[in-house]
């Protein structure tokens, strides 16, 4: 087999030396445009994870790295002077230049040939190669060439950045954040070898536009950094090396290989330094690239597949966990606004991978100092009569009030149908399924979305607030969990608009005589069902007076908030976004055009119930398609409903269009939670694959909403907070009295269990690498 590697950097080199190890008699070159001792940059950063790989695949190859890296165990972020120190986090950092020496020094063992000073554009004179290997970096030609055959997309990311080293010993990895008159500026740094540390500035083009920094001008780059940063540097100096201003690139490739080429490291895919990937990632693909070789000898094709299959899914969750991060940093001058433990707990745990628990078990004194830092924000909760200390209880469970509302704790059921009602009347399987999960712990209760009037529905089994009975049956409802529990119980108020008339989820025929639907414009939300009617004064005029009744009735009813339905595409946030809003008349257009009636909405129903009683709005946030809502558009939105009246706003995104395309994941909604409650201001509700405490105590103490709700979690687990509250054996005074004999077997088995997980997690942290 002959192999040629375009590309003389760590994952072209050390995919050379795995596959040579492999198969002895392979013929394997190396062709690197520099010299053997060029390197741009200064140092790489693995985890003891990473490390640990590279020991059970070349012991040599480790030895060497080992005995040249800088250890560290801890993370500092230090703020304009003030600084915390993060343990338990195994790093060590490493020169490229010698790397990529020690490196070539295992491939001429091998028998790999290396050939430097060797710049190839042209692949047609491997022609007689079985498989040439394209890790010619971020800009690679090869790639380059046959960029419809790979589908290469490259987006460069909004932040600037510049790579520098320096003199200045360091301890640990530290972030060092400055806020400047013109914006917040970070340095990422580390010690790599004695006496040499690498730093990375960066900041936003606003921040980089208003020093008047220049792309390629390192003296005048190091001149601006230097006085920004002299207090960290400390007298040391910066060094440069072609350190010129950049944009992040990021880069995918729907294919990986085409014909007898296969891409590797950057020329494949790029990840932010932040999460310090970008070279692990490089060898972590060549050794799925070596595996599927060696296991393929004889067919390059079905490796490539292999190499493909084992490796895309891992490469594209590390891809979105820096972009993850890369967007904390994009928003550093909104993070900046937080007291300094949360802003450094929102740093740790940006990329979401790192939670509570984790920093917990790593360091507790940090999450202490978090915890109390967000006491002292905070309304202390009420306790057992057993006494509790205040690091005893878990965010999630910390009390919260708007206006005369106060909640036990943070945890809200979300608004989901159950479309079960007959002519819009609930009826028992409402109250046990309300009433189930308020004896279960809930804090708050949102009732599923509730018509305004009988055409207001979306499909015949949701439920009204239009007529007297319908009111006196929500009514025996609110009461039942006034009387028997702590919850406190809101109902989500709206108007199908377009997506009504519809059939029931576990249906399979649409419902017969359906009624006339109505939107902003006239436009079907898919295939299968009817064309809106656009509406007029008069229909606004109606669907208003509804919107009131429902309002009045709300409270009469007993319940204790209401929340406004402008989200998922529904009759209001059809005015709102432009793909369903193209009207011409004075409510189309601008944002502040199709805000109109919603707010007129709001406004009115803010007039019509007790001042004393809160209100939400439910909200989309984005489309997840081209030319929806904008970033602008959802602040103006949370402005103007915050300005009319709203004490929080619940902050949802998508099904406006059918043709969406969400990125879902774990907690994939709360950038957006955080967006609003961090520029508008104004209290939040996050919702979106949140499974677990400690993604809900996570989420609170990194500021990017007030309250968490949970929907799918809830329908098969009404005991979801009270399994919570064993698990964190967090006294709580809000157990009814006929089940509190219960406590003494949930709370130690949760204990138990939550012991064995925790033991887990340690026994399967990777070794610690240190010499």
């Amino acid at each position: 087999m002959k192999i040629t590697v375009i590309g003389g950097g760590p994952g072209g080199l050390y995919f050379s030396i795995l596959t040579k190890k492999a198969i002895p008699n392979c013929q394997i070159d190396v062709y690197e445009r520099n010299k053997s001792d060029d390197s741009f940059g200064f140092g790489v950063v693995f985890s003891d994870e990473t490390l640990s790989e590279f020991l059970s695949r070349d012991l040599k190859s480790y030895e060497l790295i080992r005995s040249n890296f800088a250890y560290w165990d801890d993370i500092i972020i230090a703020r304009d002077g003030q600084t915390v120190s993060i343990a338990g986090n195994g790093f060590c950092g490493c020169s490229r230049k010698k790397l990529l020496q020690l490196l070539q020094q295992r491939c001429c063992e091998e028998g790999v040939n290396l050939h430097f000073e060797q710049n190839i554009e042209d692949v047609s004179q491997f022609k007689d190669s079985d498989i040439i290997v394209a890790c010619d970096g971020i800009a690679s030609s090869i790639r380059t060439q046959f960029a419809d055959a790979f589908g290469t997309k490259i987006s460069l990311k909004k932040n600037r950045f510049v790579w520098l080293g320096s003199t200045k010993p360091l301890d640990a990895f530290t972030y060092f954040f400055r806020t400047t008159p013109h914006g917040t500026i970070v340095a990422h740094t580390y010690q790599y070898e004695p006496g040499m540390s690498t730093w990375i500035f960066e900041c936003s083009d606003e921040t980089w536009q208003k020093y008047g920094f220049e792309v390629t001008n390192e003296e005048d780059t190091i001149a601006k950094i230097s006085e920004i940063f002299k207090e960290e540097l400390d007298g040391h100096s910066l060094i440069t090396n072609k350190s010129h201003w950049r944009q992040f690139p990021h880069v995918t490739n729907e294919k990986w290989y085409h014909n007898n080429i296969v891409l590797l490291g950057d020329a494949k895919a790029t990840a932010h330094y932040s999460i310090g990937s970008g070279t692990k990632l490089a060898m972590d693909s060549a050794i799925g690239l070596s595996d599927a070789v060696i296991a393929n000898p004889t067919n390059v094709q079905a490796a490539f597949e292999q190499y493909d299959k084992t490796r895309r899914n891992t490469v594209e969750m590390i891809q979105h966990a820096a972009l993850v991060s890369l967007d904390w940093f994009e928003n550093m001058d909104r993070n900046n606004q937080h007291p300094f433990y949360q802003f450094a707990f929102g740093c740790m745990t940006r990329a979401k991978k790192v939670t509570y628990e984790n920093l917990r078990l790593r360091d507790k004194s940090f999450t202490d100092k978090v915890l109390a830092e967000f006491y002292q924000k905070n309304v202390f909760p009420s306790v057992s009569s057993r006494a509790q200390s205040r690091d005893e209880v878990p965010a999630a469970f910390t009390r919260f009030k708007l206006r005369d509302l106060e909640l036990s704790n943070r945890i809200v059921m979300s608004a989901m149908g159950q479309y079960l009602a007959e002519n819009g009347l609930v009826n028992d399987w409402h109250l046990v399924h309300y009433g189930s999960r308020a004896a279960g712990g809930v804090g708050l209760i949102i009732a599923e979305m509730t018509a305004v009037s009988e055409t207001g529905r979306i499909t015949l089994g949701c439920a009204g607030i239009y007529t007297e009975e319908q009111k006196l049956k929500w009514k025996s409802i609110t009461d039942f969990i006034h009387k028997n529990t702590q919850t406190k119980i809101g109902i989500q108020l709206g108007h199908s608009g377009r997506k009504g008339a519809a059939k029931k989820p576990w249906e399979t025929e649409p419902i017969q005589n359906p009624w006339e639907l109505i939107s902003a414009s006239p436009i079907a939300f898919n295939e299968n069902t009817s064309v809106p009617k656009e509406m007029n004064l008069a229909d606004m005029d109606l669907v208003t007076n509804q919107f009131i009744l429902a309002v009045k009735n709300a409270d009469e009813a007993g319940f204790d908030m209401v929340e406004l339905q402008a989200h998922h595409g529904f009759l209001l946030a059809s005015f709102l976004s432009p793909l369903t809003n193209i009207r011409t008349d004075d409510f189309g257009g601008s944002i502040q055009n199709r805000l109109k009636f919603p707010l007129r909405i709001f406004s009115e129903m803010r007039n019509a119930f007790p001042k004393e009683k809160p209100m939400s709005v439910r909200i989309s946030a984005s489309d997840w398609t081209e030319n929806g809502i904008t970033e602008n558009d959802v602040l103006t939105i949370a402005e103007a409903f915050k300005n009319a009246g709203a004490d929080i706003i619940n902050v949802s995104t998508g099904n406006t269009v059918a043709h969406q395309k969400p990125q879902t994941g774990r907690m994939w909604q709360t950038p957006f939670s955080d967006l609003v409650r961090n520029t508008v201001h104004i209290p939040t509700i996050t919702t979106g694959y949140i499974q677990d405490i400690d993604q809900i105590n996570t989420i609170i103490l990194n500021g990017k909403a007030d309250l968490v709700a949970l929907g799918r979690p809830l329908l098969l687990d009404a005991d979801f907070v009270r399994n919570a509250q064993a698990y964190e054996q967090f006294e709580t005074n809000d157990i009814p009295n006929q089940y509190k004999m219960g406590i003494s077997h949930l709370y130690p088995l949760k204990a138990a269990e939550r012991k064995q997980t925790e033991s887990m997690k340690i026994a399967l942290k990777p070794k610690s690498n240190k010499k």
